[in-house]
Formats: structure tokens, C-alpha cells, sequence
């Protein structure tokens, strides 16, 4: 064996060693000694703050995704602005849209007062994402934890990384590829509409303008959607079981019923019409492939080991 080929082998081997060094520092036991009842203490918070506020299981999934998407699951969409320092709450898919930042804040109190500097902002919330959605009576999935939040956020990513209410399929596609999703996986992450309110503004053009609407659902919507003003008027974005996790979302796009035109694309006449039409007829296939899409999401580069922080606060930096 040459030296050069001895070189590249030792080197190929380093990296192995420092990926599967990376990997192991996520688990399912991260916690297990250092705060052993971290998944009752969040389980029962969520379960409170979705009795309290039924939307708040599908705000909290969101507010996961739209912190994955940007930097990975590290916790920066929870940070504030102050002086010297801008967050991504600002951003336009967040400013006045994103909520549960204060169950995310009394869960960590709580955590804080069992187990002091010990557990993540970003590890929190991952896990209430997933607590918040079997509380609406949505699948559950097995969580590795381990990660670390951020000590940076990014304004320009949160503008320009999350797909809009207006997204075509290929922005859609494009969007979840670019974080490595297949379209498959794009489908089912996109049933998590099957719970959750939209704003009057983001689906403003579609009930008014759009051809491949049910006109009677049109005409419902537009009762609490004018054509100006009431642009913070909610609607329910799947009108049958709007509270329950389940897989009507797909029944409504294909009765041309999506109430936003990212959630209607999925079904018009394009690739994905035959996943929606499956998941509106299997409901364990659809809660399989939504569970399996979400560890992925969870996993999007995180931070681990020592790299990060543990905040004290899940609002500022240390």
C-alpha cells in the first residue's frame, strides 16, 4: 500500500470516527441520570397548555419547524432582540404569527427548578413539538437529545428559507430538498395543517382569486375574510377536525379544500396528487411517514458536545 493511500485511510477513518463521535452525543438517554423526569415535566406542561389553548399543540410544532429550518434545531428563533444583537421573531413567516414562546418559557422554569443548567432551550422545545401533537391525538416518535442552543440566529434565513402560504409545488419541493427531504417526506410534514388557524391574510388571494377552490368553502371562508381589512381573522386550516390530529387535511385537498395555496398545490393535477389521494385513505400510513419525517426534522444539524450553550434563559443568550 502506497504512503498516499495510507494518508487518505487514516484521514477517512478520522472523519468516520468524528461523525459517529457526533452522532452519539444525541440520545435517548441523554437525560436519563442528569434530569431523569425531564419528559414528564415537559408532558405534563404541554398537556396543560393545550387543555388551556387547544391551537397550542399546532403552535408548537410550528414553532419547531420554523426553528429546524434555519441553523437546525438549536433554539435561535426562541432569542429576542436587544441592542447588538437581532433575532429571527422579526422575520416575516414569524412576526406576529409565531406562538407558544411563553409555554416554551414556563417549561423551562420548571426544568431550571429540577435541574439547573443541565437541559437545552432547543431540546425543549423539540420535545413539546412532539408532546403538543399526541396531545391533539397525533402520532408520537422516538427523540434523541443532547442538543445545544445557539448563540446566533439568523434574520436573513428565517426571510428567506421558510416556505410561504403562497409557495408553488416546486417551491415546496425545492424548500424541503434543500434541507433533505424527499417530496414523500414534503406531503406528509405538510399534514401537520390537519390542526391549527391561519390568518385571514394568508389565504386572502386564494378564496377570492383562485379557480381550483370548492366554491361553497370559498364562500364560508370569505364570511370572516373581507377583501380588505381583517387581515388577523382566523380560520381553522382544516375545517372538518380542526383540533384533531388526524388525516382530513389530505379529504380537504382533494375536495379542493386546502385553505392555503401551499396546501392546495399538493393536489392539482401535479406529482404529488397521488400521496395526497393515499393519505386521505390511510390514515397509519400518513401518521408513519409524517413520525419518520419528523425525528429527520429533529435531527437537522444541531449543536452538541461543547459547541453552544445551555440557556438560562430560553429568550437570551448568556
Amino acid at each position: 500500500m502506497s504512503t498516499s493511500t495510507c494518508v487518505f485511510s487514516a484521514r477517512l477513518m478520522f472523519v468516520l470516527f468524528l461523525i459517529g463521535a457526533a452522532n452519539a452525543q444525541l440520545s435517548p438517554n441523554f437525560y436519563s441520570t442528569t434530569c431523569p423526569n425531564l419528559l414528564t415535566i415537559i408532558r405534563t406542561a404541554v398537556n396543560t397548555a393545550v387543555t388551556n389553548d387547544p391551537r397550542m399543540g399546532a403552535s408548537l410544532l410550528r414553532l419547531h419547524f420554523h426553528d429546524c429550518f434555519v441553523q437546525g434545531c438549536d433554539g435561535s428563533v426562541l432569542l429576542d432582540d436587544v441592542t447588538g444583537f437581532t433575532g429571527e421573531k422579526t422575520a416575516a413567516p414569524n412576526a406576529n404569527s409565531l406562538r407558544g414562546f411563553d409555554v416554551i418559557d414556563t417549561i423551562k422554569t420548571q426544568v431550571e427548578a429540577a435541574c439547573p443548567g443541565i437541559v437545552s432551550c432547543a431540546d425543549i422545545l423539540t420535545v413539546a413539538a412532539r408532546d403538543g401533537t399526541v396531545a391533539r391525538s397525533g402520532p408520537s416518535w422516538a427523540l434523541s437529545l443532547g442538543r445545544r442552543d445557539s448563540t446566533t440566529a439568523s434574520l436573513t434565513g428565517a426571510n428567506g428559507q421558510l416556505p410561504g402560504p403562497g409557495s408553488s409545488l416546486n417551491n415546496l419541493i425545492t424548500s424541503f430538498s434543500n434541507k433533505g427531504f424527499t417530496t414523500r417526506e414534503m406531503v406528509a410534514l405538510s399534514g401537520s395543517h390537519t390542526i391549527g388557524l391561519a390568518r385571514c391574510s394568508t389565504f386572502r388571494n386564494r378564496i377570492y382569486n383562485a379557480a381550483n377552490i370548492d366554491p361553497a368553502f370559498a364562500t364560508t371562508r370569505r364570511a370572516n375574510c373581507p377583501p380588505t381589512g381583517g387581515n388577523n381573522n382566523l380560520a381553522p386550516l382544516d375545517t372538518v377536525s380542526p383540533t384533531t390530529f388526524n388525516n382530513d387535511y389530505y379529504t380537504n385537498l382533494v375536495n379542493l379544500r386546502g385553505l392555503l395555496n401551499s396546501d392546495q398545490v399538493l393536489f392539482n393535477n401535479g406529482t404529488t396528487d397521488a400521496q395526497v389521494r393515499a393519505y386521505s385513505t390511510n390514515s397509519a400510513s400518513f401518521f408513519n411517514d409524517f413520525a419518520a419525517a419528523m425525528v429527520k426534522m429533529s435531527n437537522l444539524t444541531p449543536l452538541t458536545g461543547t459547541n453552544g450553550q445551555i440557556r438560562r434563559n430560553c429568550r437570551l443568550r448568556n
